[in-house]
């Protein structure tokens, strides 16, 4: 049989072994916690400093995107992390070379840089990583919340997968928002001393072109097809003066004793002829201005040249008469300077 001590020390072993599991599940679970999400808490921001006389208040800005200069960062090693004036620590960004458009993620752990311009410090590693060759490059700096498997890599000293390479056109915006390229988009020759640092020659003045000379007015006339000159008029004949009969022969009778010769009535003058001849060719020509659908249109027009206005169809003609072609030919003109090109001289019906 076993005795009362042996019972004893099963006992303690017993009740033992249960601690020590638990012993071991806490300490698991703590190392988890410390190499999970949790290894990027509480993020630091700090008291404002002072660079180069400027002043730098470090703050939360989750939707942080600036374009600056990267500057080498001896600290870091072979890891991808950098320095930053501003942003909390530990955060994560995307850093675009403005050269090459590849961008990388970086994990910022320290505060700087601590003189000059730069906008941000990057160890040897993510130089490499981003392909950088000088000490002075343009970069684009963003904050970004990648997911944790990549946060990992980077706490670990690794390199996260890179980016998507930034497209041409948006580098672009970018220099010109960074003041390395003009904010339009310049000539050849602006371009190559924007890259080469030199200053851009001075743009020749472009003389300014002279000013068209007015176009004269057209008036929008609907004018009717022009008739078909009528035939020339056959000139009238003269009146032939009346015939006087002959006398009747004297009879062999011995003459009578003269009368008294009777007055000869007085032939009619040729007013009448020289009248009618000449108002047939009065109004030998005329002028067609124009014709119009509405009579008031038809009205002003006649009042602007000095015309007529005669009912034809549907439309209202307004004509100017010539008594002669030097007539028709200044009436012609003073209605094409009131504005109707389209007037025309026309034979009178």
């Amino acid at each position: 049989m076993k005795s009362a001590a042996d019972r004893l020390r099963l006992t303690a072993a017993a009740l033992a072994i249960p601690l020590m599991l638990g012993c071991g599940t806490a300490q698991m679970a703590l190392a988890q916690a410390v190499s999970g999400p949790a290894a990027d808490y509480p993020m630091v921001l700090g008291a404002p400093f002072a660079v180069g006389g400027v002043t730098y208040t470090p703050a939360d800005t989750m939707n942080y995107d600036a374009v600056g200069y990267a500057v080498p960062d001896a600290e870091g090693g072979g890891g991808i992390s950098g320095a930053h004036r501003t942003l909390p620590l530990p955060s994560y960004v995307e850093v675009t070379s403005l050269d090459t458009g590849r961008t990388i993620l970086v994990r910022l752990e320290r505060r700087g840089p601590m003189e000059g311009d730069g906008l941000v410090a990057l160890s040897p590693g993510a130089i490499a990583q981003l392909g950088l060759s000088g000490p002075h490059s343009p970069v684009r700096v963003r904050r970004v919340n990648p997911p944790e498997g990549e946060r990992a890599l980077l706490r670990t000293g690794q390199q996260a997968p890179a980016r998507m390479d930034t497209p041409p056109g948006l580098l672009t915006a970018l220099k010109r928002k960074l003041g390395i390229l003009p904010p339009a988009e310049p000539k050849p020759e602006l371009l190559a001393a924007a890259l080469a640092g030199k200053q851009p020659p001075a743009p020749v003045p472009t003389p300014t072109p002279p000013a068209p000379a007015p176009k004269p007015v057209v008036r929008n006339t609907t004018p009717m097809p022009a008739p078909r000159p009528p035939a020339p008029l056959a000139p009238m004949p003269a009146a032939k003066p009346a015939a006087q009969a002959p006398a009747p022969k004297a009879a062999a009778a011995p003459r009578p004793a003269p009368k008294a010769p009777a007055k000869a009535e007085p032939k009619p003058a040729p007013k009448a002829e020289h009248q009618a001849t000449a108002s047939a060719h009065s109004t030998a020509y005329v002028v067609q201005v124009g014709a119009f659908s509405t009579r008031a249109n038809a009205e002003k027009a006649a009042r602007e040249v000095g015309g007529t206005v005669a009912p034809a169809g549907k439309f209202f003609r307004v004509r100017i008469a010539a008594g002669s072609q030097d007539e028709a030919k200044a009436a012609l003109g003073k209605a094409k300077r009131a504005g109707y090109a389209d007037a025309q001289i026309q034979r009178a019906p």
